[in-house]
């Protein structure tokens, strides 16, 4: 199928479940934790369920999970799951993250419900505006769930929800709270993240309840040398999100920011070791839940900017590029529910635009402008536009019964730059809970996936995209079982899926230099397995000093075939097949506490060794102050990603945090 230039004015939506964003209060240190997480209401559907009802699979990371996680960058947070799998070309500078031997531009990455992924490329999906200080919790939605995400969301959805507690105890008055966070380290690493949350009351419900408003707003710096030749990075951002709350309506109002500069080592080739890039992004969004009788109605709007400056040699205008992509959202979702269980129906529309020097077609020459952002020059134009408008219409029934969820969805998909044809990718999910213990699933999802504006149209030295690649298609399938008891839980999981016209960057056998990497098509066939164990001994012994351990492991087996034979593959052939993560959390007296975790991981591919990591740290927290210490690769492992990049060792970082 040919990509067409579509210069229709585009705009898109992603609908969010009311109160998805809303956090828990942060327990103490030393507290038992009493929030159930199978009462959190996730984002697997389209109409609200609760963490036990979802019949898909869904890992929450809680906000005692990542608090105690010896760690200081939300990359580093993902790495704690099973499932995911994170490479990173720099400590803290820029990540790829993946599902099930999926690759990075085919998870779809949620800020409190709003798509933030990179139609530019996935390489730029995981820029937040936000710290981890910031995180209540993170919900992993392994397997394709585009009725509810949109096409990009091909292998998974992560949904990063911020903290958005009212300060106030009895919710009545005004009350204010927030934390400041310094720390420093190694390799002239430091930093601060500041956060405060308003909230107060702006008047009474008919019922007597109040209705509140809570303001939140943080903001933060970090600045790095690199331990690595050129991997110097610095970091600038700021958050704000608001959250109004009554009988009859829920709102919730989010913006943010985050610049990025780095010296990018051999980030994209080993034959330039002083490339440079910087990334820019803006991002507004609203949405609500307004309940009108028996029906709940959540329209949406959102607007997405970001600004890439890449050099292939620092301070250099050879293999230089500038790029602006723009992706508007808006949409509309309703539900309503009846003795049959709930229905809803949904449309989305989600404009792509990419202004570019390399990637696109060719504008007029009159229609050329100078490039923008914080690095732009009125010495460069943009010279390309690659646009497109994505529409979904989604409509999905939930049964609950007292032991069942079954979840029947049926989503039509039409792309602008394809033939103008609606495609369908249903899907059906169901859960048997057999008692208050166990949960049994099974899925069976389709979805499809526009290619990147990269994979379509980039072209340098040694790399061809290809404007004539059909989108991704998969057919997933999984069940597994979820037991809960007091003081341990357990999930097993198997996975499997067909997978056809799938997009991996490759040097092709009868390739004339047998150097250039072409995007191209190939189909993949995939089982795995995930065992999750958790034991939380606090549950059964209150005064416990192990407070948790968990232990998981992830495998993964791929049959990849391409149309012609390949010498080389960037990306595909390269996929996680065995991780191990494991972590514990002990108090060793009172008001100090040890974390550590382990990760062990063999990669497939050529000059991917087997490692092992141990990160661990130590908190003491003492009333509103807490100091905090963290080692990252404590025995200084040496080892490469990307097959060739070599990766940080031992680092050190400490820090000191006050919460008013």
């Amino acid at each position: 199928m040919k990509f067409r230039k579509s210069m229709t004015a585009t705009m898109a939506i992603v609908t969010i479940l009311s109160g998805s964003a809303m956090g828990q209060n942060p327990q103490p240190d030393d507290s038992i934790v009493n929030v159930n997480l199978n009462e959190i209401r996730v984002l697997s559907n389209r109409v609200p369920l609760t963490s036990a009802q979802t019949p898909q699979q869904v890992t929450i990371l809680s906000h005692e999970d990542i608090k105690a996680a010896p760690v200081n960058t939300i990359d580093d947070l993902l790495k704690l799951a099973s499932g995911v799998d994170v490479r990173q070309r720099g400590d803290g500078v820029q990540t790829d993250i993946s599902l099930r031997g999926g690759t990075f531009d085919q998870v779809t990455i949620l800020l409190n419900g709003i798509n933030i992924s990179s139609p530019h490329t996935g390489h730029l999906s995981a820029d937040f505006p936000i710290s981890t200080d910031d995180i209540e919790r993170i919900e992993i939605l392994e397997g394709p769930s585009a009725r509810v995400f949109g096409t990009q969301s091909f292998c998974g959805t992560i949904n990063i929800v911020t903290k958005q507690s009212d300060p106030s105890k009895n919710g009545y008055t005004t009350a204010a709270a927030g934390t400041v966070n310094a720390f420093a380290g190694d390799h002239g690493h430091y930093g601060v993240n500041a956060n405060v949350t308003l909230g107060h009351n702006t008047g009474y419900n008919s019922n007597g309840t109040p209705s509140r408003l809570i303001h939140t707003l943080s903001a933060g710096y970090v600045s790095d040398d690199g331990d690595t030749p050129n991997s110097a990075y610095e970091v600038k951002r700021i958050f704000y999100h608001a959250a109004y709350k009554a009988k009859s309506i829920n709102a919730d109002v989010q913006a943010g920011y985050s610049y990025k500069p780095y010296e990018a080592n051999t980030f994209y080739g080993a034959a330039s070791k002083d490339q440079w890039e910087s990334n820019e992004h803006f991002l507004v969004a609203a949405n609500a839940d307004i309940t009108a009788g028996k029906f709940h109605i959540l329209p949406m709007l959102s607007a997405d900017r970001r600004y890439d400056h890449y050099q292939w040699h620092k301070n250099s205008n050879v293999g230089e590029n500038f790029h602006r992509c723009d992706v508007r959202t808006v949409g509309l979702n309703a539900w309503t529910e009846s003795s049959f269980g709930r229905s809803s129906l949904g449309v989305e529309v989600r404009s792509e635009q990419i202004y570019s020097t390399k990637l696109g077609e060719m504008m007029d020459q009159s229609d050329f402008f100078a490039t923008l952002g914080h690095d732009g020059t009125k010495d460069v134009n943009y010279t390309h536009l690659g646009e497109r408008t994505n529409i979904i219409i989604t409509a999905e029934h939930v049964f609950l019964w007292d032991k069942w969820t079954v979840a029947l969805a049926v989503p039509t998909v039409l792309n602008t730059d394809l033939d103008n044809n609606w495609r369908w990718c249903p899907g059906t999910d169901i859960a048997y809970r057999p008692d208050k213990s166990w949960k049994i699933f099974m899925n069976v999802n389709s979805a499809l996936r526009m290619p990147s504006f990269t994979d379509l149209y980039y072209s340098g030295k040694n790399i061809e995209g290809n404007s004539d690649l059909n989108p991704e298609r998969t057919i997933d399938y999984s069940t597994g079982a979820k037991y809960r008891k007091t003081g341990f839980s357990t999930e097993l999981r198997l996975f499997g899926s067909n997978k056809t016209d799938m997009i991996d960057w490759v040097i092709y056998a009868d390739e004339p230099d047998g150097e250039t990497y072409r995007s191209g098509n190939f189909k993949m066939k995939t089982l795995g397995t995930e065992l999750d164990f958790n034991f939380l001994p606090r549950e059964i012994w209150e005064n416990s000093y192990l407070k948790k351990i968990t232990l998981q492991y992830s495998y993964i087996d791929a049959d990849i075939t391409y149309k012609q034979q390949i010498i080389a593959s960037k990306y595909a052939q390269e996929y996680l097949k065995h991780k191990i993560a494991a972590s514990a959390d002990v108090k060793i007296v009172k008001d100090l506490t040890f974390s550590a975790t382990y990760r062990y991981q063999y990669r497939t591919g050529e000059n991917n060794d087997p490692y092992s990591l141990v990160d661990c740290g130590l908190k003491y927290n003492w009333n509103k102050f807490s100091i905090y210490g963290n080692v990252s690769n404590l025995f200084d492992e040496k080892y490469t990603d990307f097959s060739y990049i070599e990766q940080p060792g031992r680092r050190f970082i400490i820090g000191a945090k006050f919460s008013f």
